[in-house]
């Protein structure tokens, strides 16, 4: 067995879209990371299709948002459809860019998004990436480190090596979870889905959104992905598997209502898988160093397309409080504060995906005539339709030094990504995240005192005046809060009067900030 001394400063175990968006994130405050994946190359086949504005921005932070834009297809909303493909309920977005400044929802190929990802994590210095490594055995040791054993796979070599967190990246059956003796709970979902990857270059004259086939006998959904990429989904009949569907004369039947007349020549079946969707959540996400991410800390139903995004949003919430903890600017219990708030936040993701799959699927033919009476009506009321196209998740919970959410209007919140300048300024204007850069930020629409900026500064944040006329000032005028302390991820920590929130200022000041490039 190969020793190899103290390591790193941070072990990621899995190399799919959260662990290097992890390590990526941790390379632009300057620690240095050791990802670790049992293959070399990214899986190929297409899994997770959809991200939302806010995981956009987390690419935004990366300087990945014009290559994502190159890659991916705005969805234009949802529409329901019954048995017949008559349509019940239709929720269109009429603008496509949110308030973070990308579209809302966003279809994509999930193996040219990492791709972007792996070619941007080979650029940074920081990080050593190892294909073939298996990891055997995940472990705290003395002084406050980790250790992870790892086996070459093509060798056969061992290897040790220590950090001081070891970050689970690796998927539903994870290894590091089971070293730290957590378990998944159950929360009462599970359905087997068949899922269908089709390529055309004859375009499919269908509504350019999703389509959610309410059907309780076979329940639906369809979505176009790029520009020669389609997806279907459906729920699976008991018995039966995806080999009954191996090819396009056994699929034809199931697609056939949007293919319409398209010839079988023109269609290139490029996977046909079957899945069990779950909703389950660890019972503890950390064990002193070693923490879990992604789907080793969560499985949700892939109703509201947040599979991959809770994943990366687990990263953005974990990623800052680490490289505060390693500089020595946050004491090591606000890393307890990353499972306070995402496991609530992804149970309530969850507890979301699972009510809208069985509304819109389930209830046999009682359902199917309840949706058929009562869908028309949701369509045409402003506050649902509201709802279903705003992409906002749930705001994070939890009265920590990092987040103090009681009784205040703002804190848990995403502050928007919002342009400096007045709305009407020219395009590319900075937005908040490119003055931001991974600090925290005092955002204010009133004075604040020279004193009070200088503790500001000396802590290593950054004020932001919003001046009245602009997004951010109308942003804290309609929540009636005269200053927010946004925090490195974005989230309101608290907000208030801006003098008392410039003495709440924690000192963070990192070595290298991110660099958003966009």
């Amino acid at each position: 067995m190969t020793a190899t001394g103290r390591g790193p400063d941070v072990i990621v175990v899995g190399a799919g879209p959260t662990g290097v968006v992890a390590a990526s994130l941790l390379a632009a405050y300057g620690v240095r990371c050791l990802v670790l994946d049992r293959w070399h190359e990214a899986y190929p086949q297409p899994r997770a299709v959809h991200l939302d504005d806010e995981i956009y921005r987390i690419l935004g932070r990366l300087g990945l948002a014009d290559d994502f834009a190159a890659i991916s297809r705005p969805a234009r909303g949802l529409r329901l459809i019954d048995r017949q493909h008559r349509t019940l309920a239709e929720f269109s977005r009429d603008r496509l860019v949110g308030v973070h400044g990308y579209p809302q929802a966003n279809m994509f190929d999930q193996p040219e998004l990492e791709q972007l990802l792996r070619t941007r994590l080979a650029r940074e210095d920081a990080v050593r990436f190892v294909g073939g490594a298996e990891v055997t055995a995940v472990a705290n040791v003395a002084h406050g480190r980790a250790e992870v054993t790892y086996r070459d796979t093509g060798s056969g070599t061992e290897h040790r090596t220590t950090a001081a967190f070891v970050l689970g990246c690796d998927g539903a059956n994870s290894v590091v979870r089971s070293a730290i003796g957590a378990r998944m709970v159950d929360k009462g979902f599970e359905q087997r889905w068949l899922v269908v990857d089709v390529e055309t270059g004859v375009p499919i004259d269908a509504w350019e959104g999703v389509h959610q086939l309410c059907d309780t006998h076979r329940a639906g959904t369809y979505m176009r992905i790029g520009d020669r990429r389609y997806r279907w989904e459906f729920r699976l009949l008991d018995g039966e598997t995806a080999a009954d569907f191996g090819d396009l004369d056994a699929i034809r039947p199931l697609i056939a209502p949007w293919t319409g007349p398209c010839d079988a020549a023109d269609l290139t079946l490029r996977r046909v898988t079957d899945y069990t969707f779950r909703a389950q959540v660890a019972d503890r996400w950390q064990d002193r160093r070693v923490l879990l991410l992604g789907d080793a800390a969560h499985l949700t139903p892939p109703f509201i397309g947040q599979g991959m995004g809770a994943g990366l949003r687990d990263a953005l919430n974990l990623t800052w409080k680490i490289a505060g903890v390693l500089r020595g600017d946050l004491p090591e219990q606000w890393l307890a504060t990353y499972e306070t708030e995402r496991t609530r936040h992804a149970a309530e993701l969850i507890r979301t995906a699972i009510l809208l799959g069985r509304a819109m699927t389930q209830g046999g033919r009682a359902g199917d005539l309840a949706r058929r009476l009562i869908a028309p009506r949701l369509a045409s009321a402003r506050g649902l339709r509201a709802f279903v196209n705003d992409a906002a998740s749930p705001r994070l919970h939890g009265n920590t030094p990092a987040l103090h959410t009681r009784r205040d209007r703002l804190a848990g919140s995403l502050c928007p990504n919002a342009v400096i300048g007045p709305d009407d300024a020219a395009d590319r204007q900075p937005r908040f995240d490119d003055v931001a850069l991974g600090r925290y930020v005092l955002v204010c629409r009133g004075t604040l005192g020279q004193h009070d900026r200088a503790l500001v500064a000396q802590r290593g944040a950054l004020v932001l005046d919003a001046a009245e006329g602009t997004a951010l000032h109308a942003w804290l005028h309609d929540h009636h809060v005269m200053a927010a302390l946004v925090r490195p991820d974005g989230t309101v920590a608290r907000s208030g009067r801006a003098s008392d929130l410039a003495r709440a200022v924690p000192a963070y000041s990192p070595v290298h900030v991110i660099q958003n490039s966009n």
